[in-house]
Parts: C-alpha cells; sequence; structure tokens
C-alpha cells in the first residue's frame, strides 16, 4: 500500500491531466450536495468511524468469547488490526492532500491516500458477513452475505467522497487495503484451523495406540 501511494503521489499526479479529473469528481459531488444525501453520507461515514468500528469488535469479541469461538474471536480482532496498522502505517509515509472542496469533517488535511473508513468497512463487516455465510450454509444467505459483502464498502466509500474526504483513487485504494487484510487473515484462519485438526488427529491417534498405552 506504501508503494502503490508513492506511485500515486510521485509518479502519477504529477502528470497532466491525472490530478484534475480525480479532483472533478469531489467538485461534481460538492456541487451536487442535498440535506437527504449529506445525511446518507453520513450514515455511511459513521458506519466504518472510529466509534463505531471499536463498538462492532468489541461485542464481537464479548459474543465469540462467551460461546468459546476462539477463533472466531481472533479473526475478527486480527482483522481489524491488520488493516488499520497498515493504514497508520501508509499515513505516515505517504502524504496526500484532501479534495480541495468544503470538507463535511474535520480530519488532518494531509492524510487523504487511502481511505481508512473503506478499508475497514470491507475488512471487519466483509469478514463478519462471510462468517455469517459459513455458518449458514443457505444459498440464500450467502447470496445476501456477497450482495452486503459489496455494497457496504461501496456505500461507505461514495460517502467519504461526498463528504469531501477522499478521492476517488484514495477509495480504490481503501477496497484494496480492506481486500488485502481480509484474505491474509482468512489465510491465517485457515491454516490455524488445519494445524488443529492435524493436531487433534494426532493426539487422538496417540491415545488409541496400543504401544503408548501400555508404556
Amino acid at each position: 500500500m506504501v508503494g502503490l501511494g508513492l506511485v500515486l503521489t510521485q509518479l502519477l499526479l504529477p502528470m497532466g491531466g491525472f490530478a484534475a479529473r480525480d479532483e472533478s469528481i469531489n467538485r461534481w459531488l460538492a456541487d451536487h450536495r442535498d440535506p437527504t444525501l449529506e445525511h446518507l453520507s453520513w450514515i455511511g461515514s459513521t458506519l466504518a468511524g472510529g466509534v463505531v468500528i471499536p463498538v462492532v469488535v468489541g461485542a464481537c469479541l464479548v459474543a465469540f468469547l462467551a460461546f468459546r469461538r476462539w477463533r472466531l474471536a481472533a479473526f475478527v480482532l486480527f482483522v481489524i488490526c491488520i488493516e488499520s496498522g497498515a493504514y497508520r502505517a501508509t499515513t505516515l509515509i505517504v502524504h496526500r492532500d484532501r479534495p480541495d472542496v468544503d470538507r463535511l469533517e474535520s480530519l488532518p488535511v494531509d492524510a487523504s491516500f487511502p481511505s481508512g473508513h473503506t478499508a475497514a468497512a470491507l475488512a471487519l463487516y466483509g469478514g463478519l458477513l462471510l462468517v455469517l455465510a459459513s455458518w449458514a450454509r443457505r444459498t440464500t444467505v450467502t447470496v445476501a452475505a456477497c450482495a452486503f459483502l459489496v455494497a457496504i464498502p461501496l456505500f461507505v466509500a461514495w460517502a467519504r467522497m461526498y463528504r469531501g474526504m477522499h478521492h476517488l483513487t484514495d477509495s480504490v485504494a481503501g477496497l484494496l487495503l480492506g481486500a488485502g487484510a481480509l484474505v491474509v487473515t482468512v489465510f491465517a484462519a485457515r491454516a490455524a484451523g488445519a494445524a488443529a485438526a492435524r493436531r487433534d488427529a494426532h493426539d487422538a491417534h496417540a491415545s488409541t495406540d496400543p504401544k503408548r498405552e501400555q508404556a
């Protein structure tokens, strides 16, 4: 993500027309603001904000730990930690000014890349939807989960752009960051599950080995 940000800010944006086209999308959105859409954008922005995300993570941890779902609790915690850590590291190295429009929120001006809200929405809500689909094992639930997995991050990305907080390229980078964090955590969870299954199988085999029992 740091490399992608440096390519964007150091190579692509200085090229003629690229930055202007990226900025024009935010200007068009700002010119077409109305109270209803502003309210919807607030919902989308708050959905993946610095207050709601910790609350969702905390609630999921309490619920999963209460039911002794250790791996699911670790999944929720680590997916947001990976996303947040990568986002913070990127913003420390890659500096990009936010869109030159009236912004509806107050945040550091030079932390436009990438969209952390969009990344968090895809990583956390996408992960929870994948868990729901794996639990239900029904086609209708799987289809609905996949639809929301796409819709929620796109809604958040639109909201952040509408509120003048990110460019289109920042939102795309946020989607890539969220997807990367989700993929890494899913593979780690599957690897942990496979290791646990092998360990249980080995322990079961050892407990039924006559020689081991005699020993």
